[in-house]
């Protein structure tokens, strides 16, 4: 049963891929640019791979269902790959905690992404649902993971978060509709 009436927008699950699969691959260039930066020594580095990891089955994950549902990807793909790159090593330059201060930034923002396109799905798309939850919840274990390694402690914490999650917004918009 959907929740969808006659009248009610269709969610835009194209977009929803679209945006996704940007997101997913700018976290990847975020943590490449943080371990280009970090080595692979300290634990903060240890916690990066591990989430890493994670965003790469997320994005291979984005990547079979525009695959199959025939979604082009975003334009600026180019540019996020170099602005996430750029990002990850400056925060890492700063120190580990603002490394950390930057996923938890991130995953801020895209766990309010995550529960805005789960509440316009309803129940119109069952299989991109789940893995928007799925992905949500380890996202959420991101953000949990970068507190406890010290993300608030960060010098700057308040300007530094408030300018990623910005930008953030900004890379969402823009990657739905380019």
């Amino acid at each position: 049963m959907s929740d969808w009436q006659p009248g009610d927008r269709r969610p835009d699950t194209a977009a929803m891929l679209r945006v996704n699969q940007a997101g997913e691959y700018g976290a990847t260039r975020i943590y490449a640019g943080q371990l280009a930066v970090l080595g692979r020594g300290s634990a903060a580095a240890h916690q990066i791979a591990r989430m890493a990891t994670q965003e790469e089955r997320h994005l291979a994950r984005f990547n079979k269902l525009m695959s199959e549902r025939r979604v082009r990807p975003t334009a600026l793909q180019p540019i996020w790959s170099v602005a996430g790159f750029a990002l990850g090593a400056a925060t890492a330059l700063l120190s580990e905690k603002a490394a950390m201060a930057c996923t938890d930034a991130v995953e801020t923002e895209i766990d309010k992404h995550y529960s805005e396109q789960l509440e316009q799905l309803g129940e119109s798309d069952p299989e991109l649902a789940a893995d928007i939850a799925e992905f949500q919840a380890e996202e959420l274990e991101h953000r949990e993971t970068a507190r406890e390694h010290g993300a608030q402690e960060a010098v700057g914490y308040p300007v530094l978060s408030a300018v990623i999650r910005a930008g953030c917004r900004v890379a969402i918009e823009l990657s739905k509709r380019v």
